[in-house]
């Protein structure tokens, strides 16, 4: 079930209305389709190196995928795709429960990654992935959108519901699950997200038409 309207931290309406009225252009969209996602794997996948407290002093999970050998490191990148995931089904249990599988996915992808490539060539491949998928998530924002990234206004909400947006929104998976089972997080969640966001578009294109007067 849906947890219903919510406020403050866990306000799901107002993080998507946030993030959807700077994600309108749809070649923008587009862009962030294919780079956020890869952006946090990649995140994951040099946190495989950090290691957690001596406190916790958990055993690592070891088997073999693919006849490859692999070593699930208890590490930063597991405590950071945790927080995601607890985050997400705390603002919705059902959707929010996809974008937590999709966490936990790619931080198991990411540790098998790593394992094979090693530090020394891990953070070379993760560099070309962030400052690819940064560049054009730039480009996306300052050509097709032509507003500038949410991260500006808020970094924190920008990076937290980055993934989340993406996933359900912007691949029409929240339309997708309405249309084919009538699911929302309640009822009206997406007419009145849409009219937040157009009300915020309204408001910044107004403001900048008065800084151009």
């Amino acid at each position: 079930m849906a947890l219903g309207r919510r406020s403050g931290l866990f306000a799901l309406e107002k993080h998507f209305a946030f993030y959807g009225a700077y994600h309108s252009n749809k070649i923008n969209i587009a862009i962030h389709v294919l780079f956020v996602w890869p952006i946090f794997f990649s995140a994951l996948l040099i946190l495989y190196f950090v290691p957690l407290p001596p406190l916790f002093n958990l055993q690592n999970l070891e088997f073999s995928m693919w006849e490859n050998y692999v070593i699930l490191v208890w590490n930063v990148g597991f405590l950071v795709a945790l927080l995601y995931s607890v985050f997400y089904v705390s603002l919705d249990l059902k959707a929010g429960s996809l974008a937590a599988l999709l966490c936990a996915l790619c931080w198991i992808g990411s540790s098998f990654v790593a394992s094979q490539l090693g530090l020394s060539l891990a953070w070379k491949v993760v560099l070309v992935v962030q400052i690819v998928c940064w560049t054009g998530q730039f480009i996306g924002h300052g050509v097709f959108e032509k507003r500038a990234p949410a991260l500006l206004d808020n970094l924190i909400q920008a990076f937290v519901m980055g993934p989340f947006f993406v996933l359900l929104e912007a691949t029409c998976l929240m339309q997708v699950l309405q249309t084919l089972f009538g699911y929302e997080p309640y009822p009206g969640f997406n007419s009145t997200v849409k009219a937040k966001v157009e009300a915020n578009i309204n408001e910044w294109q107004e403001s900048k038409q008065k800084l151009i007067s």
